[in-house]
């Protein structure tokens, strides 16, 4: 029923931008050479995982100018803080705002005192490393059929090393294969 419900409304997800970057092995390579290409390969996964939900992504950065600059890259709202505000104030500020909203939330980060701050809101706050998951994994559908085709060739004897405790057993359609007629000449 959960599945149904995030389905049909989405949730503000809260990145914590340069938090990501710190935590995560390959943004953080990236970084050591540009952290402008780590900022870009970051909205590029977070759009690439979020583009077919109905969920708004938001990705907050500290920023150094005088005012809050906002930008839209493909779904992804941008943020940077204004010269003086961090980051994690910027996220307490859109968490509250959502709640007033009626707007479920969910931050990443592993900084303790956003997340508190998110979860005093009622948000969720989720791990780097959760989020890093979520970039790096397969579509569910590509996923199910990697998981059937493994089976299959278990099945069939041609996968010695399949484990069936380890993956879900793939459900085995009721129908039949109807031949046709055969053609004897």
């Amino acid at each position: 029923m959960q599945a149904i419900r995030d389905a049909a409304v989405g949730r503000d997800i809260l990145v914590d931008g340069y938090n990501v970057i710190k935590n995560t092995p390959s943004l953080r390579a990236v970084e050591s050479k540009s952290l402008a290409a780590a900022r870009d390969l970051l909205i590029s996964q977070l759009v690439n995982r979020y583009r077919h939900t109905p969920h708004q992504v938001i990705v907050v950065f500290d920023g150094s100018s005088t005012g809050e600059q906002v930008s839209h890259d493909r779904r992804v709202r941008i943020i940077y803080s204004r010269h003086g505000e961090t980051a994690d104030n910027v996220i307490a500020r859109l968490a509250a705002q959502a709640r007033v909203a009626g707007q479920e939330v969910e931050l990443y980060s592993d900084d303790r005192e956003v997340q508190q701050s998110v979860a005093r809101q009622g948000g969720k706050a989720r791990s780097t490393g959760q989020l890093t998951g979520q970039l790096n994994a397969a579509p569910r559908d590509v996923a199910r059929r990697a998981r059937h085709r493994q089976a299959m060739r278990h099945a069939y004897g041609l996968d010695h090393k399949y484990d069936p405790a380890a993956q879900s057993q793939p459900k085995r359609s009721s129908h039949r294969k109807i031949k046709g007629p055969s053609h004897r000449g």
